[in-house]
């Protein structure tokens, strides 16, 4: 990568040095269409019956997309876009996914933007220069932009417009200075506020002047979209360009076109000159096992440009104002990221696990369900919304949860996902706000409810736990014990087996093993009346931080111990009778149907069910007899006294 660098920088620094003086002329209209989206599509067509052409800046991971709500597909597919290079119109770079690349780790912009240029290559486009989503790079990724073999990328909002009427820049001049070839000027993009007379000012104050304008366009006639114009305006204002053109005051150009004049194909000068394709880097390895969130407690800073967390970033839809700051203290630790909605008309904004090509977006299994939560504070209800990755990239919308309630003091926000779209590699998911209002959110999970296999091993029974020699804990309260990395246990453990004992409770109750940092479940793994002492083995999956919690759900306090004897470590290879440790989750429940009958029998499906493999050989639960009306053995737990009901 580095000798790939360091070649294109010497043609880059030579195509400058050998560039011809560009002659004085009228000023150069570009038009330029973002986005790929289908609607385009009819607005180029007009456009070239007019003979002029536009560039179209593509992402690679939306060509061929289709509404995952079985509408029309929102994106050009290739065969469109093909067909619009053959007409004499430029395609070019706008990154795999479209995120915003001044939040990305060096190595994932380096995938957008370089892997962006190699898959338009090899789809057939000739693709030469690039333009940033969302206007937004620093020094570094502009670098990566001329690294990645471009020859210009187009910026947004730095000539006067509409949107921008205080500026007195009003074109890039020609030749482009060096210093702009990878951040060119350009007004503000057009949008539905802009009358044919605001496309036409930018043009006007300009020619005298000459230099270059570029316009930017999205969409046409939508009707959800801010960032649309109609139809009969836009073919107005290229039936003036027309006019403008003939009269001898602009030349409609591609950025091709004018890129030719610093950067001439020796095989064509008319064209830009074509460099050499570089590779992204590889991504990483997907995490597969425990939590998949990175930097879930949002403590490792982000970007300094972005001022996010690390592996994180900004979604939003529809026209509402949103600001992200980091505020202190967080649910545990140091950060929590506060968004703050005003002005809001429609849509929605959230943090997200950054939709990328495999740097920090969790990875996912078709059909797994997951299982997420995050802690929050609110001042109006909350929901997690879900995305999913597919094909080169392509991210998109999956689904949203119920709504949680607005909150004051933290609370957890727990859901289980439906099955994973066919086709999908990763997923994303976070708290949105849907109004105005603010939104605190820390401690991210997210954790696929069928986890690798596992071998057991056995070790000499170690206590981990006793909160005899600390503090008792508190009626609903919890308490958590290291296990990875602790006496000999590896830190890659996965679940652990272990004896609990409740010792002194001051009244009855059960204790809940689970995953530190997950949602807890609804389901016991030990059960006790006031004053008893009662042991049970418990077997549990091991939370991301090496933990795993206990939760009293009392009205009193219980003295908790625990006393590991084996643990679980993910298997070299998948072979039929390892174990796979889940979340625990409750199957059956006969206080909700009918008690069993004496010598009775009742069974309970599992094979298939809540991510359970439908091939499962065998099980293993948590046994529990409630409210029994006579004695009776039990080999897996301990009776509860007759008459006692099981505290839910």
């Amino acid at each position: 990568m580095a000798a790939a660098a360091l070649l294109l920088a010497t043609l880059f620094n030579a195509a400058l040095l050998t560039r011809p003086a560009q002659a004085a002329g009228p000023l150069v209209v570009t038009l330029t269409f973002d986005d790929a989206n289908a609607d385009q599509v009819a607005a180029a067509n007009y456009l070239n019956s007019k003979g002029m052409f536009g560039t179209f800046f593509l992402p690679s991971g939306y060509l061929n997309a289709t509404d995952p709500n079985g509408g029309p597909p929102p994106y050009m597919t290739t065969a469109q876009a093909l067909a619009l290079q053959s007409a004499g119109n430029e395609i070019a770079g706008h990154t795999v996914t479209h995120p915003d690349l001044a939040q990305m780790d060096a190595n994932e912009v380096a995938r957008q933007i370089c892997n962006d240029r190699v898959n338009l290559t090899t789809m057939g486009f000739r693709v030469t220069n690039f333009a940033y989503p969302f206007a937004s790079a620093t020094p570094a990724v502009e670098q990566q932009v001329a690294n990645c073999g471009y020859n210009s990328a187009r910026g947004l909002g730095d000539l006067k417009s509409k949107a921008a009427p205080t500026l007195t820049e009003v074109a890039e001049p020609l030749p482009v200075p060096t210093a702009d070839l990878f951040f060119t000027k350009a007004p503000d993009e057009v949008d539905n506020t802009w009358a044919v007379a605001d496309m036409q000012a930018v043009v006007t104050q300009a020619e005298a002047g000459g230099g270059w304008v570029q316009l930017t366009f999205h969409h046409f006639d939508s009707a959800t979209d801010p960032l649309t114009v109609t139809t009969t305006n836009f073919q107005a204002y290229v039936n003036w360009l027309v006019t403008e053109q003939t009269a001898g005051r602009i030349v409609v150009k591609t950025v091709r076109q004018v890129m030719a004049a610093q950067f001439p194909d020796p095989a064509n000068p008319a064209l830009d000159l074509d460099k050499p394709l570089v590779n992204g880097p590889a991504a990483p390895p997907p995490i597969t096992v425990g939590n998949l969130i990175q930097n879930p407690s949002l403590e490792t800073a982000g970007p300094v440009a972005t001022g996010l967390p690390y592996c994180w970033a900004i979604g939003a839809y529809g026209t509402n104002t949103h600001t992200f700051t980091s505020v202190s203290p967080g649910h545990t630790g140091s950060v929590a990221e506060q968004m703050v909605i005003s002005g809001y008309v429609d849509g929605d904004a959230k943090l997200l696990p950054t939709l990328d090509l495999g740097q920090c977006a969790p990875s996912a299994t078709p059909g797994h369900i997951y299982q997420m939560s995050a802690w929050y504070t609110a001042t109006a209800p909350t929901q997690f919304e879900l995305y999913y990755r597919t094909g080169l990239g392509t991210w998109n919308y999956w689904t949203a949860s119920p709504n949680f309630a607005a909150a004051t003091a933290w609370t957890q926000a727990t859901w289980t996902s439906p099955p994973v779209p066919a086709g999908a590699s990763a997923i994303s998911m976070g708290l949105n706000l849907l109004s105005n209002g603010t939104l605190i959110t820390d401690d991210y999970a997210l954790y696929d409810s069928v986890a690798v296999a596992s071998v057991f091993k056995s070790m000499t029974p170690s206590r981990l736990l006793d909160t005899r020699n600390s503090t008792p804990v508190a009626p609903g309260g919890t308490v958590s014990f290291q296990v990875g990395g602790v006496n000999g246990i590896p830190a890659n453990v996965s679940a652990v087996t272990f004896n609990l004992t409740v010792a002194n409770p001051t009244s009855f109750g059960f204790v809940t093993a689970y995953p530190s940092g997950t949602a807890r479940p609804n389901a016991s793994n030990l059960n006790y009346a006031t004053g008893q002492i009662v042991p049970n083995l418990v077997t549990v999956p091991v939370g991301s931080d090496g933990k795993v919690t206990l939760y009293n759900q009392s009205s009193g306090t219980a003295q908790l111990i625990a006393d590991v004897s084996g643990y679980y470590v993910p298997a070299a290879t998948s072979a039929p009778g390892e174990f796979q440790a889940l979340a625990p989750s409750r199957f059956l429940d006969t206080r909700n149907s009918t008690p069993v009958a004496p010598n009775g029998t009742v069974s309970f499906q599992v094979g298939g069910v809540s991510g359970i493999p439908a091939t499962v050989s065998a099980v293993t639960f948590n046994l529990t007899v409630a409210n029994p009306t006579s004695f009776a053995s039990s080999r897996r737990t301990r009776p509860e006294p007759p008459g006692r009901t099981l505290p839910t």
